[in-house]
């Protein structure tokens, strides 16, 4: 009998590795038991892996290793020997995959189904709590998923969340995002989140506001939010007195006249102006200011256009306009543009001999009281202000182009940019070079003092590279 004692519940390459061992010394599945390093073996204690013969390999679908993948995630303690009892029939049966009648198939595939709807549910009910205030102030969730999914489910939430701080807590595993890469650390305990938020009560008066009586269907309503789950939601202490008086309410509603529109609070939509195709930048940023190409323009207080000189060798591209640039009309001018500037001269680059634009040219936000925070632009309001970075680089013609953030990465290559794989070295672009970097204001998020400034000092390691390039240019 072989007993083997993975590293921990997602060991995924350490079963590979053992199941390729067992496999190729052709031991049979019912001699191996499975088990993880921090569990009590009782009489049984670990055995070495039988040797591997030089040379000796086989192959299996690429198909079975993304179930495997998955399905090792379930919390299902059999799960390790079902995946080895597949693998071993799949060398005999290379069709196995394919059998849906089969039954380790059809348990392997209610395993994989099970990951990705507590997957699904992570990322439906996972609610922030705002913990500490301004810079300093942080996101935090408590959620207790089913499965061992954290490390799964935690790139949809860099993606949603990517410009602000946050942490998600869960008895087994925590993910912790500072703007540029995820953290995971041990289990927590539901007292190290935060229990409650100033906006919750927002947060509720608007569930409520959005609840509708009149479609209320309770069953289909539990089985997408079960009630396992409630005890974490902040809108969860009105689930059920909204219940209650549905009846009543559906009935009130009918009875009541339509109540008149309310006067939209937006800028009054009217035709984006037409100009004659320009090649000067007194032109262009007199077009953009009549911009109507997405719906950003209604909020905003006015199209924020680059500035810089005519023939800038460097085009440094931000991601949006903030709550400063918006009101002054300037891009860079509040903290974000502070840290820019002081990154700069360290970097050996004046600021005025750069050319300074943003690849959305309107402010997007929501306020929060007297605050406008800042929100992502989408990728279709990044598509419909490409336009503009695009004719103003045609204008200037710069030797390089720096993109600080994800944004201003993605208007400048076209498509999804991750900074973490493309920072650090030239790209070519058709006439130009590209330097990918991070977006200023993301130092300003971090709440470590030493992080912040071991990320302000790889900051202006990337400016460097741009300064050294021009001047290798301007040598040769």
């Amino acid at each position: 009998m072989h007993v083997i004692a993975l590293n921990h519940d997602i060991d995924f390459q350490g079963w590979r590795e053992a199941a390729r061992a067992l496999a190729l010394n052709n031991v049979a599945p019912e001699d191996v038991t499975w088990s993880v390093a921090n569990q009590d073996l009782s009489l049984f204690q670990p055995t070495r892996l039988p040797e591997i013969e030089q040379g000796a390999t086989f192959n299996v679908p690429a198909a079975f290793v993304e179930l495997a993948q998955t399905a090792i995630l379930h919390q299902t303690p059999d799960r390790f020997g079902l995946l080895y009892r597949v693998l071993w029939r799949l060398r005999r049966c290379p069709d196995l995959l394919e059998v849906s009648t089969d039954a380790d198939m059809s348990r392997l595939r209610s395993l994989v189904k099970d990951v990705r709807r507590d997957e699904h549910k992570m990322h439906a009910f996972v609610r922030f709590r705002e913990f500490g205030d301004g810079r300093d102030s942080r996101f935090v969730a408590w959620f207790e998923p089913t499965h061992h999914i954290v490390e799964l489910a935690a790139p949809f939430f860099e993606r949603r969340f990517c410009d602000i701080p946050w942490s998600i807590l869960t008895p087994e595993r925590c993910a912790h995002w500072d703007g540029h890469r995820t953290i995971f650390t041990e289990g927590a305990r539901k007292t190290d989140a935060p229990s409650s938020d100033p906006l919750e009560d927002i947060w509720r008066t608007y569930y409520a506001s959005i609840f509708n009586p009149a479609r209320l269907k309770i069953k289909a309503m539990q089985t997408e939010m079960p009630r396992k789950y409630w005890r974490n939601l902040p809108e969860a202490s009105l689930i059920d007195p909204l219940i209650q008086k549905a009846s009543r309410t559906t009935q009130a509603m009918i009875a009541r006249d339509a109540p008149e529109p309310r006067p939209s609070q937006q800028r009054k939509e009217v035709p984006m102006a037409k100009h004659p195709a320009q090649d000067n930048l007194t032109a262009l940023r007199a077009e953009a200011a009549d911009c109507r190409a997405c719906h950003l323009w209604k909020d905003a207080t006015q199209t924020v256009f680059g500035e810089g000189p005519r023939h800038a060798p460097i085009m440094l591209v931000g991601e949006q306009p903030g709550d400063k640039e918006d009101l002054a009309g300037k891009p860079f001018v509040g903290p974000a543009g502070q840290v820019l500037n002081r990154a700069l001269e360290d970097a050996g680059i004046e600021r005025d001999k750069v050319y300074v634009t943003n690849a959305v040219k309107h402010f997007k936000f929501v306020p929060r009281g007297k605050i406008r925070l800042h929100q992502k632009p989408s990728t279709p309001e990044i598509k419909a202000c490409r336009q503009w970075y695009e004719r103003e680089r045609a204008v200037i013609k710069p030797l390089l182009v720096v993109a600080m953030g994800a944004t201003a990465a993605q208007s400048v290559f076209g498509k999804i940019t991750p900074i973490g794989k493309n920072r650090g070295h030239l790209i070519d672009l058709e006439d130009a070079k590209a330097l990918v970097t991070v977006h200023p204001s993301y130092l300003l998020r971090l709440p470590d003092a030493d992080a912040k400034e071991r990320e302000y000092e790889a900051f202006v390691e990337d400016l460097k590279i741009a300064a050294s390039f021009l001047r290798r240019r301007h040598a040769a």
